[in-house]
């Protein structure tokens, strides 16, 4: 999902022999179709991790609810580039909880390949709706990303976090901040936010965030329509309680770069890897 979900295109090779009375269709079938037939369609080469895919992860539950719009939520916003002088949205990313309150979560693949540092042309903005900005915004500074994904594009590695703001400029002070929790057991019950390209405002949906099972992959993925172009890097968030905060466990990436049809989204599982990587943000 390089910036966005994407989609592929898969091809079938019909051979037709024709004996006697009858025709004889025979079908090879790649394994791209093979996918698609099965209602998954497969990642950019060039940004898959390096484990090999098995052709049929777990069978999404039927039928699938799909996300509603709403005005959105302080701590998760859209993250915009600037192109040919005009804003241009790409991803979604969330405030967490931290030291220096100036960090987001968002999915690696959405800032690869992006300038970053003094001149940035990213910018984070919560709460971002129909053209509003309620907390202005945010000079993206820099990434920290896992060595694995820098070097690999390993999909189980694909989460950043942002270094957002000028020095003195605390946005969580403004907006808050959701907890970054991991080993979370599943399945559990997720809120998963994301902002599509072509709205202007977010989207969100609740159900079950369960466990991926593909060989070679630490993912959890998530059921619902709706989630298109743009809304990549969005949190699965577990809801506050009257005893805990909002809990960030994932982020729309990974797999597929978060998923290769609107209705299943993936994210990494957020274990010891991505503490580490927060550690490291965090510091």
């Amino acid at each position: 999902m390089p910036q966005s979900r994407m989609r592929s295109l898969c091809t079938l090779a019909l051979f037709i022999a024709t004996a006697g009375a009858g025709a004889l269709i025979v079908m090879s079938v790649m394994p791209e179709a093979l996918a698609a037939a099965q209602g998954h369609t497969p990642a950019a080469k060039s940004m898959t991790a390096s484990p090999a895919l098995s052709p049929s992860p777990s069978p999404s539950p039927s039928p699938t609810p799909t996300a509603v719009s709403f005005k959105g939520t302080p701590a998760v916003g859209a993250l915009f580039t600037i192109k040919r002088g005009k804003l241009r949205h790409f991803c979604t990313a969330a405030v967490v909880q931290s030291k220096h309150g100036d960090l987001v979560v968002t999915a690696a693949h959405c800032v690869q390949g992006r300038r970053l540092g003094p001149k940035s042309t990213v910018t984070f903005a919560a709460e971002y709706h129909n053209g509003k900005f309620p907390f202005g915004r945010w000079i993206v500074r820099s990434e920290y990303v896992d060595r694995n994904w820098r070097l690999h594009k390993d999909a189980n590695d694909d989460v950043a976090f942002l270094l957002i703001g000028q020095p003195g400029r605390k946005i969580q002070k403004q907006t808050g901040g959701e907890k970054l929790v991991t080993n979370v057991p599943l399945p559990q019950t997720v809120q998963v936010i994301g902002y599509p390209d072509s709205a202007e405002r977010p989207i969100t949906c609740t159900g079950p965030a369960r466990r991926l099972h593909l060989t070679g992959y630490r993912q959890m993925v998530f059921d619902c329509g709706g989630y298109t172009d743009g809304t990549s890097g969005g949190p699965f968030l577990i809801p506050a309680t009257k005893t805990s905060p909002t809990e960030v466990i994932g982020v729309i990436g990974g797999y597929q770069q978060g998923g290769n049809t609107p209705s299943v989204s993936y994210s990494p599982l957020f274990i010891g890897n991505i503490a580490a990587l927060f550690k490291r943000a965090n510091s």
